[in-house]
């Protein structure tokens, strides 16, 4: 009997070689095939007339093969012409490098063939799909909405549609409702067997609608049920941190100013949470420069009232010093020990550090990903803060935490996501927000210019450099082409300090740099050594130099608007005015409307909400960091109404109890199982997270 987590080699045409073409796109059970959904539909449902189609426009086109033939073209390349008489006179039908085919199309034969139109002294279709059909066939019955799979190297789309279509027909009969009848007459959802059909093959368009409801709302529930079912896994005891002496109170009383509404609540949320019997597991958002590192640091202090030790790891080792003079300032008058753990440490200072944290004299410690290392040891770890926990994964995050004996856990990012998306996202996590910036910060002033308008902006930064103030330049710095890129900006660097600045003093700071040297960099620019210091994003966050006031983004459409205005927030952070200059000439409506969004708002929830609609919530909300199960076909910038839904019921279920929902909690089990093989290579015995 077929059963939905058959292996996927169970599919007709499967054999172990493609199998594992299959695994690299998360193709391993045969369920798995069923919910692969198309990116996109051709519109094949009507044959064109010819005398009616636009330049450029998709086209189904049927006719009889009027003229075959073959044309050699320039560099050994051949073009196969195959004329058509249709509806609206002739259309030539074109193949590059496949003469091959020609033998295929004998005259007075009956073809029907899709691609796109073009006229170029004749009318003109490059093939991208063609049938020839039987003497008895009719075109009607090919008509249709056509779906389009995501592909990959060595798994084309057609591969793709006829496995899904092998699966459709197996297994969609032991496809089993799992959500009842009176939870589907409320939502309005269809019937899942016949969504699934109809989201791979729908009839009519309004069809597809009604599929897809039924299948976000689907992708919404179980992600909720599975972060709740996370949530409630992970609530564990833990140290019940109640005592509460001189440390903090002082900490707090000789703050330089006042703190904000929101920071004092998200202190009071965290003081609960670290006082209650369980560990606290939480999530504090914040837009850049709204003041996390003193929340961190009362969090921090508290712990050290307790008896315990507090650590804070952050992914990069500029952003770790940073941090450690910050804290080191604050705690000047206190008896609190504070040490600095990053690779670059030599080998002596390294052993001896980490022999003094496993014998609890260091109270506090900042490092990177070096404190993941087994030899890290401590003698009573109470809490664990995770800056830009975005870039750690959720395993990472573990193998610190459980260092200690049910530790605190409080991660932090400056990557603002709304509300209703963070509760939804990050549930097994308490959310805390900083929603308001301290009083008196000015608003970064925005400019978006072009090359023509660069030599203005080079008297703006010698103005700004007069009267003492300094300036980023920042260059971007991506994979694929990163020798390029680090040329590019090592040559930007020789252009302003031998051209354009040659009195000033110019640094270039980028990550292929050694650690020490970097170092040495930065604290030149914070003691104000270095007029203009051109980087790349290594920079990026957590640097505070409350001196520099402007920031230029050199090719500014290649960052994403997140990372944008994370740069933005490295400006401005004293008492002057601060200036983010954007220089890029973009060429595409996305990268137009982020340089629009740049300069109309500094709010980072608003530029979050732009950011979702514009470039999709994969990037922005990481679900591959958590394990959790991934968004297909929901869309978390456009389907809120459905996700508002798919908590509601979500809410009912788990008050009613998952028990009383044996199908749904087998679906969810299903869901797991496929994750981890995902994440494990095909191990079905590893830690869904």
């Amino acid at each position: 009997m077929k059963k939905l987590t058959d292996d996927i080699t169970a599919i007709k045409g499967i054999g172990a070689k493609k199998a594992q073409d299959l695994h690299n796109l998360g193709l391993w059970q045969a369920e798995d095939v069923l919910y692969y959904f198309p990116f996109r539909y051709e519109d094949r449902t009507v044959v064109a007339d010819l005398s009616t189609l636009k330049d450029g426009q998709m086209a189904l086109i049927c006719g009889e093969v009027a003229q075959v033939n073959n044309v050699r073209l320039p560099g050994r390349k051949i073009l196969l012409r195959v004329v058509l008489r249709s509806f609206g006179g002739k259309i030539t039908l074109l193949w590059f490098n496949q003469p091959y085919l020609a033998q295929k199309f004998s005259l007075g034969k009956i073809v029907l063939a899709y691609g796109r139109y073009h006229y170029k002294g004749e009318k003109q279709l490059a093939v991208k799909d063609y049938r020839i059909l039987a003497e008895e066939e009719e075109a009607e019955q090919y008509l249709g909405i056509v779906p389009v799979y995501p592909a990959s190297e060595k798994i084309s789309a057609n591969m793709l549609q006829k496995l899904v279509d092998e699966a459709l027909k197996g297994y969609l009969p032991v496809v089993g409702e799992y959500l009842p009848e009176a939870m589907r007459e409320k939502y309005h959802l269809a019937d899942l067997a016949w969504a699934l059909e109809a989201i791979h093959h729908p009839k009519e368009w309004k069809d597809l609608n009604i599929a897809r409801y039924r299948l976000v709302f689907d992708e919404f529930l179980l992600l909720i049920l599975s972060l709740r079912q996370k949530k409630r896994n992970e609530k564990k005891l833990g140290l019940a941190q109640r005592a509460e002496s001189t440390l903090t109170k002082e900490f707090l009383a000789d703050l330089p100013f006042q703190l904000t509404y929101a920071q004092k609540r998200v202190i009071l949320e965290i003081k609960r949470d670290m006082e209650s019997p369980y560990a606290m597991h939480r999530l504090l958002q914040g837009d850049v420069g709204s003041g996390k590192t003193i929340v961190a640091l009362y969090a921090l202090l508290k712990t050290i009232e307790n008896n315990c030790q507090g650590v804070l790891m952050v992914p990069t080792e500029i952003l770790a010093e940073q941090h450690y003079l910050t804290m080191n300032k604050y705690l000047a008058k206190s008896q609190v020990k504070l040490r600095l753990l990053t690779s670059s440490l030599n080998k002596a200072k390294m052993n001896e550090l980490k022999e003094q944290i496993s014998l609890g004299k260091i109270d506090l410690i900042i490092g990177t990903h070096a404190l993941l290392e087994d030899n890290v040891e401590f003698k009573s770890l109470g809490l664990v803060i995770i800056d830009e926990q975005h870039r750690f994964g959720v395993r990472q995050q573990l193998v610190l935490q459980n260092k200690g004996a049910n530790a605190d856990l409080l991660v932090m990012t400056a990557t603002p996501i709304p509300r209703s998306l963070a509760l939804t996202i990050y549930g097994d996590l308490d959310l805390s927000v900083i929603d308001e910036l301290p009083q008196g910060r000015k608003k970064i002033i925005t400019w978006h210019i072009g090359e023509k308008k660069r030599e203005g902006m080079y008297g703006f930064l010698a103005e700004k450099m007069a009267k003492g103030e300094q300036v980023y330049v920042v260059c971007p710095l991506v994979s694929q082409s990163e020798k390029m890129d680090l040329a590019n900006a090592e040559a930007l660097a020789h252009k302003l300090a031998q051209e354009v600045f040659p009195q000033r003093r110019i640094a270039l700071l980028h990550g292929k740099m050694k650690n020490e040297e970097k170092a040495q960099i930065m604290e030149k620019f914070r003691l104000g050594e270095i007029d203009l210091l051109v980087a790349t994003t290594v920079i990026e966050v957590g640097v505070d130099v409350p001196n520099a006031t402007v920031m230029v983004i050199e090719n500014a459409e290649r960052f994403g608007l997140a990372q944008l205005h994370q740069l933005r927030g490295r400006v401005g952070r004293g008492e002057k005015q601060g200036y983010c200059i954007l220089i890029s000439e973009p060429t595409t409506d996305e990268a137009k409307s982020r340089m629009q969004v740049m300069t109309k708002s500094n709010d980072g929830f608003f530029i979050a909400e732009e950011d979702l609609n514009i470039r999709g919530p994969g990037e922005v909300l990481g679900l591959k960091q958590h394990g959790l199960p991934e968004l297909k076909i929901a869309n978390l910038a456009e389907d809120i109404a459905i996700l508002e839904a798919a908590k509601e019921a979500a809410e009912q279920i788990l008050a009613e109890g998952l028990e009383h929902y044996p199908k749904l909690t087998e679906r969810l089990e299903r869901v797991r199982t496929s994750k981890i093989l995902t994440m494990n290579g095909g191990k079905a015995d590893g830690q869904f997270i």
